[in-house]
């Protein structure tokens, strides 16, 4: 290569004759060949010869460095690891090694050291070593990593020969030979991917590291140039290790990833590998990405990445695999018929010969059935999935309307093990998006947010393996009612489907759940469904969202609303199905939004609606009604522990129907039991209950003490300041004027609290604000996450009404942040507004509030002027 504009090796050589100061021009050059580089690739440039081009630029200006202070002519300047391969990008790491003989004097340690404090006085950032032949031997012994580094090398200047005896001391014949080298790599790769949870698919994906990254390319290299000595990937085409279509597909992908990379290194301005939220926008600008209907640029973006870097992992599994079978397997090992079809080899499954997917296409299918089927078989080996791939083409209408095909799939849908497995399988292979083409269209379709951690297509298959997990009893303790109820299900089949179609219809605009429903009912007629289980399927898809969005957005204590849920779900057996759909995706949302709190809000409207399902729709129960079996068990309870009737009746005489239509009869009891043991009313009361003691999932914080304004301001602020999430509260006064409030808190892991000291810190603090309540900061301290900042939702407020309990409610949708409880308080407060419940939703970087609120007269905040009042106060409050 010879490129002036980056590097003019005359006019260099000749101001570094007349300059007084060699550091600066050397400086100069490197700056100046960088800024060529940059301006190249701001200006539309491929990264793929930018990044051979720096690697040039730097050899320049090193070899000249080092001819300049190092005359020894036993020592030779290598390149190793990356730059080994002559590929830089704008921050890779430069390493480089010094080759030297046995014995180093003082004049070569003093030359070197000169040497490299040059190099980092113009402005390269190395890594370096200094060597002998034997010590290079001994490293790369010790370390597998070492001896990638030194194979991948390039001589950059000095004898020939001793490069050459360094090569061959860390050669295969020498130190890691082929088989040992292949499993130390793979157990390196397993253990990489383990750390990004073995998925390309994560919000912020490490474009290197990461599952289908630069790494497992190179990963392909190293093991190439190991075992056959092949210089380039190319090379493996001509020993019948990789078509052509698959170099290209290798050549493509890695394209694609170095100038996504190049661009990250260069929106950084140091070396960076994740491909973080802000950056994505910035690359999808660059790149030419628009908008697209409702699709965001940077969606269609992403959803390029992940489609290339789920090819390029499963190129890398089908290599490895072919690897595994030529390094490590027995190649003379007898088959092992399975059927006319299929045989297995060292227990891998195979074809019979390679004519089998041409004229049984059918078999495209078949061999996944038989996998689920027979779970001693390993996997596939790496000529069948070349196979499997290279025949996808079959899959069309014509095979998708063979009775044969849609029988093998819903086989494969009813298999006792091995579904989840499976169908991850088909995902890899491309038969699941062959088969299933609205599946194709949601493969690597992700939401620019961050609630949704996954792509569609990987989510919907967590679905499938959460619900899947339900059924193994060693995984029972997890969900012990989910695992209960699948065992009752008729039909697990359903549920699966369920779970396979309830976002299929994502990315499309629309009422995803609608068209997911038409997709499904499609689906069901084709594969032969009953007219009873087709009703089931397409209902739950397009009703998947209802029951966490009632559980979590709606005052489940209220009959009237449990009593709505139940006619809409329509009997148990629905009840049962929907519930479990919906435990399976939330889980597989994203890994924190299942919690305690979440878990018990289900559970109860499930019991809720079950009871209600028993009674009879018809029977809805009068608030009357429920007022008096509250009153009646939790006068038992209390009776039981020995309190007297006329004390409790004294207590209760102050409260309204409303507080024993909204708390359990247990509650009830804990609350007078405690009131009547706190003998000074005017100090306040506050209790605990640490998650399990009531049955819900949170940690319950009661407060008993007379009303005063700002009260609900004072509360959340504390429970605020000591890192709590608020996920619930239930605002009530009695008639004389005391509060019998209650929220219910989690830590910001979603985790309730049951460490008795932590416990005994919250009521310290929440009594210590409530007694001296200026003693608290005026604002929240917590730090705004980095990623939350990326990400701004408009606020929205809006009310309606709520007849049935005289209330107004009001929802408040806007960015989450920390004090945001609190903030709203206060213009409640400075409106004159009362809480009487708060149902508290924060999906990702959004949160969704529900208010139910009424005047100071305790009646709905009907008046419009009033309500826009209220609205511009909370905007006002909240604004950053």
């Amino acid at each position: 290569m010879n490129d002036p504009a980056i590097f003019d090796a005359e006019t260099f050589e000749h101001t570094l004759t007349s300059a007084p100061n060699p550091l600066s021009v050397f400086r100069h050059a490197l700056q100046a060949g960088q800024k060529v580089l940059q301006s190249r690739f701001e200006n539309g440039s491929d990264a793929e010869p930018l990044v051979y081009a720096r690697a040039w630029l730097i050899d320049q200006l090193l070899t000249r460095v080092f001819t300049r202070f190092v005359t020894s002519p036993h020592c030779a300047l290598i390149a190793v690891g990356g730059y080994g391969r002559g590929e830089l990008h704008p921050h890779s790491d430069i390493d480089i090694s010094v080759l030297v003989p046995e014995r180093v004097d003082e004049t070569l340690r003093r030359s070197l050291e000169l040497f490299v404090t040059f190099l980092w006085d113009i402005g390269l950032q190395i890594g370096h070593s200094v060597r002998n032949v034997a010590e290079c031997m001994q490293e790369a012994r010790a370390d597998v990593t070492t001896a990638t580094n030194l194979m991948e090398s390039r001589l950059l200047c000095g004898p020939h020969a001793l490069y050459d005896q360094m090569l061959a001391s860390v050669g295969p014949d020498e130190v890691w030979p082929s088989k040992d080298f292949f499993a130390a790599k793979l157990a390196e790769q397993i253990a990489r991917h383990h750390k990004f949870n073995d998925t390309s698919y994560n919000l912020e994906p490490n474009i290197k590291e990461g599952p289908g990254g630069l790494r497992d390319i190179q990963m392909i290299g190293w093991v190439a140039k190991r075992h056959f000595g092949a210089g380039t990937l190319h090379a493996l085409v001509a020993h019948g290790f990789l078509s052509e279509a698959e170099y290209t597909a290798l050549n493509d992908g890695q394209k694609f990833l170095w100038n996504v990379r190049f661009g990250l290194h260069s929106l950084a301005g140091r070396r960076e590998d994740r491909l973080s939220f802000d950056h994505q926008r910035t690359l999808a600008k660059h790149f030419g990405y628009n908008e697209e209907g409702s699709r965001l640029a940077v969606e269609a973006f992403m959803k390029r990445y992940y489609r290339t870097v789920m090819e390029l992992n499963r190129l890398n599994e089908m290599l490895l695999q072919l690897f595994d079978e030529a390094i490590l397997g027995d190649i003379a090992a007898a088959p092992i018929a399975v059927n006319k079809r299929f045989q297995t080899r060292n227990g891998f499954i195979e074809v019979v010969h390679e004519g089998i997917f041409k004229r049984y296409p059918f078999a495209l299918l078949e061999i996944f059935l038989l996998l689920a089927q027979h779970r001693e078989i390993k996997g596939v080996r790496a000529q069948t999935i070349r196979l499997i791939r290279s025949h996808r083409n079959l899959i069309d209408d014509k095979f998708r309307n063979d009775l044969r095909s849609r029988s093998l799939f819903m086989e494969l849908v009813r298999q006792p093990h091995g579904l989840t497995h499976e169908l991850r399988r088909m995902n890899r292979y491309g038969v699941l998006a062959e088969y299933l083409p609205v599946f194709g269209r949601i493969v690597g379709q992700m939401q620019h947010d961050l609630f949704h951690h996954y792509t569609v297509d990987e989510h919907t298959l967590f679905v499938v393996r959460n619900m899947r997990r339900m059924t193994v009893p060693e995984f029972a303790h997890e969900l012990p009612m989910c695992s209960e109820l699948i065992q009752r299900i008729p039909k697990p089949e359903v549920l699966y489907l369920a779970g396979i179609f309830h976002d299929i219809a994502k990315g499309r605009g629309g009422d995803h759940s609608e068209l997911g429903g038409d997709e499904a009912r499609t689906f069901a007629h084709a594969h032969g469904l009953s007219e009873y289980d087709t009703r089931l399927l397409v209902w739950l898809v397009k009703h998947h969202l209802l029951m966490s969005s009632t559980a979590q957005r709606k005052d489940i204590s209220d009959a009237k609303v449990v009593n709505d849920f139940a006619t809409v779900t329509g009997n148990q057996t629905t009840l049962d199905y929907l519930y479990l759909l919906t435990v399976a995706d939330i889980r597989a949302t994203n890994p924190t939004l299942w919690n305690s709190w979440k878990d018990s809000l289900l559970w109860e409207l499930y019991l809720a609606t079950s009871r209600a399902f028993r009674r009879g729709l018809d029977n809805v129960l009068d608030q009357k009604d429920i007022v008096r079996e509250t009153r009646t068990e939790a006068l038992h309870l209390l009776q039981n522990l020995g309190v007297q009737q006329h004390n409790i009746e004294q207590v209760w005489s102050n409260y309204g129907d409303d507080y024993f239509q909204r708390y359990s009869a247990d509650r009830v009891a804990w609350h007078t039991q405690a009131i009547l043991q706190h003998r000074d009313r005017a100090t306040p009361l506050v209790l605990v209950q640490s998650q399990g003691q009531d049955g819900r999932g949170g940690t319950a914080v009661f407060i008993h003490m007379q009303d005063r304004d700002f009260l609900f301001a004072t509360i959340t602020q504390a429970l605020d300041q000591l890192g709590l999430n608020i996920v619930d509260a239930r605002i009530i006064a009695t008639h004389d004027r005391y509060t019998l409030d209650t929220y219910t808190v989690l830590e910001e892991t979603g985790a309730p609290i049951n460490n008795p000291a932590r416990l005994r810190e919250i009521v310290e603090t929440v009594t210590r604000a409530l007694l001296k309540p200026g003693a608290l900061t005026p604002a929240a301290k917590r730090q705004v996450p980095r990623q939350l900042k990326q990400f701004t939702i408009p606020t929205q407020i809006n009310f309606s009404d709520d007849p049935t309990q005289a209330r107004t409610v009001m929802e408040v949708v806007t960015t989450d942040r920390p004090g945001l409880l609190a903030q709203i308080s206060q213009a409640l407060i400075k409106c004159n507004v009362r809480l009487k419940n708060a149902k508290i939703a924060t999906l990702g970087e959004r949160v969704e509030d529900i208010f139910y609120i009424t005047d100071d007269q305790n009646l709905p905040l009907n008046n419009p002027d009033r309500q826009q009042q209220l609205a511009t106060a909370i905007r006002s409050s909240i604004a950053p």
